[in-house]
């Protein structure tokens, strides 16, 4: 599916095209769009998956054995474990291990989604637009109370002062030691977020993501908006670990996969494809919209953060780009375009493991002669 193929071209090719690249900080590139599109397309799935239930038990148990599977794995891949492109190494100690990531978060927006589709559904047709989201309301009750959680906590919390130690590599001293200056309420700036803090107080700054994306903003990087030396005035944040994937901005992703759900419920219960794309236009319309108006407002789209705003815009593209899809391949009959991409979907797991997570590059690296720079991958200008 094109979601899936995006998801790799844009972590692969991510560090050699700066311009698709993520935003170091509050901004949109093309690859802050494949964690919400992604989202997105799993709640569809969902909510053509359980459809129809013959025991809500049995299909619990299995939404709870996939969603573990998924955080296995994802501690596996992106804890640690693999040391990445130029590091023919192998191993993670437990106490610096990362605990969250991309497959983590999947997994937990997967299982609450699947969980709520299982249980929190009315029965009955579908007449009107009114009566899918009175079937529904249970759904949007929680996604009203995660999107209200998470703007109290990023706009109400206090965040005090804090600091971390970063180890000299070339020397037998102690770590470095960094302070940073906060002491601030609502800031949503790299330094002094809520998001930042609340990881830092339940899953400890050793557990987080030691490549933090502001690294290559214009106060941390003389190369911005790649990464590069840090200038000489660089604020004492700039080396500070922040988890893209943290706890509080994967409340508001769980939102995404929600709206994905309510996309996927237009196709169970409205078989016309006028009716159909209406509703999905309808609906991307209003989020586009409301997305917009809020980064206009001072709420900036911001992936790292996964803002409200950002959360909106982007499941509004993504409806938008689905409902294209959509007339193409079932109204217009064009399938054969799109044959490599549906392929792609149905294998989206293992593509992903073996390209995005760096399975593929890393055991190619492996292949080497002489030295282990001299490898296919360094040739066709990967991991140098």
């Amino acid at each position: 599916m094109s979601f899936n193929l995006l998801m790799i071209f844009v972590d692969d090719a991510g560090g050699i095209l700066p311009a698709i690249n993520h935003s170091p900080w509050d901004g949109l590139t093309l690859a802050d769009f494949v964690m919400p599109f992604f989202l997105f397309i799993v709640g569809i799935s969902l909510a053509l998956t359980y459809k129809k239930l013959s025991c809500r038990a049995v299909a619990t148990r299995k939404a709870i054995l996939r969603a573990l599977k998924l955080l296995m794995l994802g501690l596996f891949l992106q804890g640690g474990f693999f040391h990445g492109l130029n590091d023919l190494t192998y191993g993670v100690d437990i106490e610096h291990m990362r605990w969250m990531g991309i497959l983590q978060r999947i997994a937990i927006a997967y299982l609450l989604a699947a969980l709520c589709e299982i249980w929190l559904k009315g029965d009955g047709n579908v007449n009107l637009a009114s009566s899918l989201l009175s079937q529904y309301r249970f759904q949007w009750a929680l996604v009203l109370m995660l999107s209200t959680l998470y703007l109290s906590l990023l706009y109400g919390l206090y965040v005090p002062d804090w600091e971390y130690r970063i180890p000299i590599e070339t020397s037998s001293s102690p770590p470095k030691l960094f302070s940073v200056k906060c002491g601030v309420r609502g800031d949503t700036g790299p330094a002094c977020n809520a998001v930042g803090m609340i990881d830092r107080k339940i899953l400890g700054i050793q557990h987080l993501y030691k490549r933090p994306v502001y690294a290559r903003t214009q106060q941390c990087s003389i190369n911005f908006p790649n990464n590069g030396p840090l200038p000489s005035d660089a604020p004492s944040w700039c080396q500070a670990p922040f988890d893209p994937e943290g706890l509080l901005s994967s409340v508001m992703a769980i939102v995404s996969c929600f709206v994905g759900l309510h996309y996927g419920h237009i196709i169970v219960h409205y078989k016309d494809h006028r009716d159909r794309i209406f509703h999905w236009m309808f609906t991307s319309s209003c989020l586009v919209v409301l997305g917009l108006g809020l980064n206009l407002c001072g709420m900036h789209f911001n992936k790292a953060l996964y803002t409200f705003s950002y959360m909106c815009f982007t499941a509004g593209v993504a409806g938008i780009l689905f409902a294209g899809i959509y007339f193409m391949v079932d109204v217009c009959g064009c399938r054969r375009p799109t044959f490599v991409m549906e392929w792609m979907g149905i294998h989206a797991l293992m593509l992903y493991i073996l390209a995005a997570c760096n399975v593929l590059p890393v055991f190619l690296q492996g292949f080497y002669w002489s030295r282990p720079r001299n490898n296919i991958l360094t040739l066709i200008g990967i991991g140098r």
